[in-house]
């Protein structure tokens, strides 16, 4: 369902343009997108800042490396095979188990030791790179999946994803896997986006495919019981990600370890829009407070006034409104 501009200006929602010139463009140093564009750098960095991320296992920088692929991987249960330089999602390979001489993905597919090789060379020779760079193939172990989200996904780990303006968390949402996004995370291949309330961690609306939704597609849990544990803590690792990076306007993705608690995934200096639609809700009138804010504030303090500032009562508990599409307006 389509909408005018003007309802979306109404609304608060920003487009791709305002979004390109008035706060990527102002806020974010081209320079420094390598530190996020790069998801080796990236964890470099975080290791610096003492900020937790999943372990690495290994990199792969050659085809002669590929070969090595077996060894590297002995004695590790389940792993994760990412491009360095990839997004949205692609080119990662999820292997949960070995079981023998195959792999096993969480959909149950088997894979062989050839299969995972010609993956590995798929992402060095840039197949799923920005821009299709020859790329690095970072292999990481599994994380410790918290079940406390067992009901609310399939096949995968969910994430949580906070737009992070200026060092204030702005909006936050839950991205839920489903059959049809193949167990991955990614709203445009299907997963359920589900709005966070920064206040309290808790859901506030869901979307699939633009469309509002009350439960999971899959599982057919409803989504309005959902809520994030250790929510303050990673409020405060996603506003910190500001002094990591010293980019003004970022996308933080973190996932809940049953272990070690949040964790970085990655950052995106571009992040996405459908944030707005899983929370029914445009940015502007959140980012037009955050410019009025004084500078030198601590982390602490920003996410305190985020808390206070843009708290939401859940709708996932009354009827459920029509879809607003964002537009690149």
């Amino acid at each position: 369902m389509w909408t005018s501009p003007g309802r979306l200006k109404a609304k608060g929602i920003i487009g791709m343009n305002r979004r390109n010139i008035r706060y990527i463009g102002r806020y974010n140093d081209r320079r420094l997108y390598p530190l996020v564009d790069d998801k080796l750098q990236t964890k470099l960095l975080a290791q610096q800042h003492a900020i937790t991320t999943p372990a690495l296992i290994g990199t792969v920088t050659t085809q002669f490396g590929v070969k090595h692929i077996r060894e590297m991987l002995s004695g590790h249960a389940g792993f994760v095979i990412k491009p360095a330089k990839g997004s949205g999602g692609k080119g990662i390979l999820v292997v949960e188990r070995v079981d023998g001489g195959d792999y096993i993905k969480p959909s149950g597919t088997r894979l062989s030791l050839e299969d995972v090789e010609r993956h590995a060379s798929n992402i060095l020779s840039g197949l799923y790179s920005l821009g299709g760079s020859p790329d690095v193939a970072l292999i990481e172990s599994l994380i410790n999946f918290d079940e406390t989200f067992g009901e609310y996904t399939y096949e995968g780990v969910p994430d949580i994803r906070v737009i992070v303006f200026k060092g204030y968390p702005v909006m936050a949402m839950m991205r839920l896997s489903t059959a049809a996004s193949d167990g991955k995370a990614n709203l445009h291949q299907g997963a359920v986006g589900v709005g966070i309330d920064i206040a309290t961690g808790t859901a506030i609306r869901g979307v699939q495919f633009d469309r509002a939704r009350h439960d999971h597609p899959d599982t057919g849990h409803e989504l309005a019981s959902l809520c994030i544990p250790g929510w303050q803590p990673l409020l405060l690792l996603a506003a910190g990600c500001y002094e990591m990076t010293s980019l003004g306007y970022l996308g933080t993705d973190m996932v809940l370890d049953r272990d070690h608690g949040p964790m970085l995934l990655e950052l995106n200096a571009r992040p996405g829009l459908a944030i707005q639609m899983a929370n029914g809700e445009g940015l502007r009138p959140r980012l037009d407070l955050i410019e009025r804010q004084p500078e030198g504030i601590g982390i602490e303090e920003r996410v305190a006034f985020a808390q206070r500032h843009f708290a939401r009562r859940s709708e996932l508990a009354s009827t459920e409104a029509p879809p607003v599409a964002v537009t690149s307006a």
